[in-house]
C-alpha cells in the first residue's frame, strides 16, 4: 500500500476495488488480470494486452475505436487492466519485430479475442486468409456461410481488438479498392506491400 503512494487504508482500498473489482482480503488467489504494454513498431506505437489465455488486445495508439474496445475487452473478460509485463506479451513483441523485418509469415503467440459469435466466426476466418493475399468482404461472406452479411462482416471487421495478427488488413473492396481501415488506409497500403514482398527487405 505505502510502495503505491498511498497514505491510508481506506484509500488504497477504494482504489484497489475500483481497479481489480474485488476487495484486497478477497483477491488473494485471485489471478484474472490483463496485462498491457506499449510496443513500438514502424507503424508507430501499440497497444498490447494479454491474459493468461493469449493476446487479447493490438490496437495503434491514435485510433479513434481505441477507447471503445479497450472498454468492450474489458467488459468481455470482466478483470481488471493494468500495466507490466507477461510472458505472451514478450513473445508478440519478438514476432512482431520479426514481421517486420520480413522474416515471420505465420504469428504462433496465442490469442484470446472474445467476441460475439458472429464475431469469433468472422476473427478465425480472417486468420485463415494467407500472408500476401487478399479477399473481398463478400467473399468473406460466403467463406463463413453467410453470403448476405457483408456489412455484419465488415462490422465485426471493424470491431477487432488485434489487429495485423487477426488480419482484417487483408480485407479489401469488391473493386480492388483499399477501403476503411481502423489503423488508417496508409497503414493498410503499407502493411499488404510488407506481405507481398515478405522475406524480400523487410520493411521499409
Amino acid at each position: 500500500m505505502f510502495d503505491s503512494g498511498f497514505e491510508s487504508h481506506s484509500g488504497f482500498r477504494e482504489a484497489f476495488s475500483r481497479t481489480f473489482r474485488n476487495a484486497p482480503g478477497r483477491a488473494r488467489g485471485n489471478g484474472d488480470r490483463i496485462i498491457t504494454a506499449m510496443i513500438e513498431s514502424p507503424l508507430g506505437p501499440l497497444l498490447a494486452g494479454a491474459s493468461d489465455e493469449g493476446i487479447c488486445l493490438l490496437e495503434y495508439t491514435d485510433r479513434r475505436m481505441l477507447e471503445h474496445n479497450f472498454e468492450t475487452m474489458r467488459r468481455r473478460f470482466v478483470c481488471a487492466v493494468v500495466p507490466g509485463q507477461h510472458k505472451f506479451l514478450a513473445q508478440l513483441e519478438a514476432e512482431l519485430a520479426e514481421y517486420f523485418n520480413g522474416k515471420r509469415k505465420e504469428f504462433t503467440v496465442p490469442l484470446s479475442p472474445r467476441g460475439t459469435p458472429f464475431q469469433e466466426k468472422v476473427w478465425k476466418e480472417l486468420r485463415l486468409i494467407p500472408l500476401g493475399e487478399t479477399i473481398s468482404y463478400d467473399e468473406l461472406a460466403r467463406r463463413i456461410g453467410q453470403p448476405t452479411a457483408q456489412r455484419a462482416v465488415a462490422r465485426a471487421n471493424g470491431m477487432n481488438r488485434i489487429c495485423i495478427l487477426i488480419p482484417c488488413h487483408r480485407v479489401i473492396g469488391k473493386d480492388g479498392s483499399l477501403t476503411g481501415y481502423g489503423g488508417g488506409l496508409w497503414r493498410k497500403r503499407l502493411l499488404l506491400d510488407l506481405e507481398c514482398n515478405a522475406g524480400a527487405n523487410g520493411f521499409r
